[in-house]
């Protein structure tokens, strides 16, 4: 099923955790825009995301069943399931008024191709100078 926002045709993609525990669903593009990050974190977890507005995101279950890890400025907030450990999504350094999405906890079936973009994470505050990434938390 699509929907129009903003001029963009967006699907509803549900998805979770390993457990089933937390559940949520998203509005984004049928064609995954993912960025590959190379920082410290997303390499240990082999964290692949794409980014949504704030707005187009909803934990549907398990809320109480989400715990958090920070590190370094704290900005980035580390979310995954205290059951299973899964990060499904997580709020990032660079786009803290929107997601971090991990694709492969989507749901089969709505998501048509993944393109990847790689992000330069261990040299972050230069590469955020010359990046658009911000663009994909906007409404």
């Amino acid at each position: 099923m699509c929907y129009s926002m903003s001029g963009e045709n967006l699907v509803l993609h549900k998805g979770g955790c390993h457990c089933g525990a937390v559940r949520f669903q998203v509005y984004a593009p049928s064609v995954l825009h993912v960025f590959d990050c190379n920082c410290s974190v997303c390499v240990k977890k082999g964290n692949k995301h794409f980014i949504i507005p704030k707005s187009r995101f909803e934990i549907i279950k398990g809320e109480d069943n989400i715990t958090t890890y920070t590190f370094n400025t704290h900005k980035a907030k580390h979310t995954f399931c205290k059951t299973c450990g899964v990060q499904s999504f997580y709020s990032p350094r660079s786009n803290p008024d929107g997601y971090g999405v991990s694709p492969h906890c989507l749901d089969a079936g709505t998501v048509e191709k993944i393109e990847i973009e790689k992000v330069d994470g261990q040299n972050w505050e230069d590469f955020m100078k010359t990046s658009d990434i911000s663009k994909y938390s906007k409404t």
